[in-house]
């Protein structure tokens, strides 16, 4: 129903209840005065009349409230009128604007399914396709498989007459070609090495020539002159008879007690002292000379002067030891580690005393460092410490690397110090350049001219076993071992060998040199492969 209708019907309904409210008050009024008396006087009436002209008065008004009641239903009404068409125009709108989408909605929905069966059309297509593919693919393999069968009886068949025509089975055949192709790798490998070597050379030698040579350069050493025997020099020749003493007390003495052999001949106003362990040879020589000093001679003194001289070598050590610490700039090491590295004063290998080596090795490490603008304590740490294995005797079992890096492990140094000691001799596989750099002045200090020395009947085996392992090669003629063995020059038959396998055979003979022999330095082998030709004019 329409609002405005009901807003009509409402303001009818309130004007009828009006007048029916004035008349029953009229009635009742009216009903009260004549209830009073049979026969109303005038002032009665005039009251009557009076009093209904008051309710008409008051039904008037309350007929005009209700006008303006229903005026104000009547406005509200249209205005609610209005608000339910703008209501209505947007409901209509929305639904028009639903309607507009949703008609799109189903539009791109029967798009989509329009593709989505296209798309299920040519997936079947496709399924067929690969159907008949698969069936030819059957077809294919069944075929091949035919086809393989044929060619198997055909190659036995070829394998048959090829054995029969060059007299060689299948196996020797086989032999024969993996030794063609083993060698032919070789030569092809070979060419390879050769000119991966040539470029790194190339690049390579100019910086490590330089710094090389700088570290040499920048290290002025001493040669070795260390010998197993200490000379004592006396006043005079009268004191030799008292150091013998009476029948030969006091020597036996002193020889008992020191552990080390005084020989007294007629070298004069001299006397030598003899033992391979320099420790006691030292401690002997302080012992003597403090003897000799005090002129009194006897087996306690002897005795007494050897604890003296005993317990200022520690002290020697010990000072030794703090001594390279500040010569090399390392404060923070481990006392234990300090004693160790001074007891390696009196030792020496080849000749050449360790300590004084450990120090310029450090050096040589440290100049290297700071071309490569490396950490210098730490390189110089590394080469220090790599021989402190060294100090401990035989009575510890394994390699002088090994223990060194146990060591060094045990008091704290650092992992990248402990690898440097352990894989100094390669022991261990290198895994830091710091290792590399302290292997690299290890060899230094070691292979320079004067740093050591060796017997010579170890040099005269070393050479004879250079000399043995390239000639044991096939294909070698003559060998020669030259530069105090730090060339081999290895002749070879021109017609057996060719170039590449010249290189080959100076690759196999350094590698089985590394593994059988220690030596200082580095060995150069040398192949020369010539062949001459010679004709005569007449």
């Amino acid at each position: 129903m329409d609002p405005l209708v009901v807003v009509l019907l409402v303001a009818v309904l309130l004007l009828v209840f009006v007048t029916m409210a004035t008349l029953v008050i009229v009635l009742r009024r009216t009903s009260g005065h004549v209830s009073g008396t049979a026969k109303p006087s005038p002032e009665q009436e005039a009251a009557v009349h009076e009093e209904l002209e008051q309710a008409r008065l008051e039904a008037g008004e309350i007929r005009a409230k209700a006008e303006t009641d229903a005026e104000d239903i009547l406005r509200r009404s249209e205005q609610a009128a209005a608000s339910a068409t703008q209501l209505r125009r947007e409901v209509e709108e929305e639904s028009r604007i639903l309607k507009t989408e949703l008609k799109e909605l189903r539009t791109d929905l029967e798009r989509r399914e329009g593709r989505l069966a296209e798309r299920e059309q040519r997936l079947d297509e496709e399924a067929r396709r690969q159907s008949e593919r698969d069936r030819k693919l059957a077809e294919t393999e069944t075929e091949l498989a035919g086809r393989r069968e044929e060619l198997l009886q055909v190659e036995d068949e070829r394998r048959a007459i090829l054995e029969r025509v060059s007299g060689f089975s299948a196996d020797q055949a086989k032999s024969e070609l993996v030794k063609e192709i083993e060698n032919q790798a070789k030569r092809e490998a070979a060419l390879i090495i050769r000119d991966i070597e040539g470029t790194a050379r190339k690049e390579g030698e100019k910086r490590a020539t330089k710094i090389v040579t700088l570290a040499v350069q920048r290290v002025a050493a001493e040669q070795t002159a260390e010998s197993v025997v200490s000379v004592l020099h006396l006043p005079g020749d009268e004191m030799k008879g008292r150091i013998i003493g009476r029948e030969g007390r006091n020597i036996r003495a002193f020889e008992s007690t020191t552990g080390v052999n005084l020989i007294i001949d007629d070298t004069p106003e001299a006397v030598l002292l003899s033992c391979f362990d320099p420790v006691r040879r030292e401690t002997a020589r302080l012992t003597l000379e403090k003897l000799v000093l005090d002129g009194r001679i006897h087996p306690q003194r002897i005795e007494e002067a050897h604890d003296r001289s005993r317990q200022e070598v520690a002290d020697l050590c010990a000072r030794a030891g703090e001594d390279a610490l500040v010569e090399l700039g390392i404060t923070d090491m481990h006392p234990e580690l300090t004693l160790l590295l001074g007891q390696l004063r009196y030792r020496t290998s080849y000749g050449q005393n360790v300590l004084k080596h450990l120090i310029e090795s450090a050096h040589i490490a440290g100049i290297m460092a700071a071309e490569l603008k490396m950490d210098q304590t730490l390189m110089k740490r590394c080469a220090l410490l790599h021989d402190i294995g060294k100090a401990l005797t035989h009575e510890v079992e394994g390699s002088h690397a090994l223990i060194g890096a146990e060591i060094a492990r045990r008091y704290g140094e650092d992992e990248d110090v402990v690898h440097a000691i352990e894989a100094h001799h390669n022991e261990v596989e290198v895994r830091t350049v710091e290792a590399v750099l302290t292997q690299a002045a290890d060899a230094i200090s070691g292979s320079r001219p004067g740093a050591r020395r060796e017997s010579l009947e170890a040099y005269v085996k070393r050479l004879e076993r250079l000399e043995e392992i390239a000639q044991s090669y096939d294909g070698v003629d003559k060998v020669f071992a030259m530069q105090a063995g730090r060339e081999i020059r290895v002749m070879v038959k021109p017609d057996a060998i060719d170039d590449i396998q010249a290189q080959v055979i100076a690759r196999d003979v350094a590698k089985q040199v590394e593994e059988e022999l220690t030596y200082p330095g580095q060995i150069r082998i040398t192949v020369v492969r010539e062949s001459r030709a010679t004709e005569f004019a007449r």
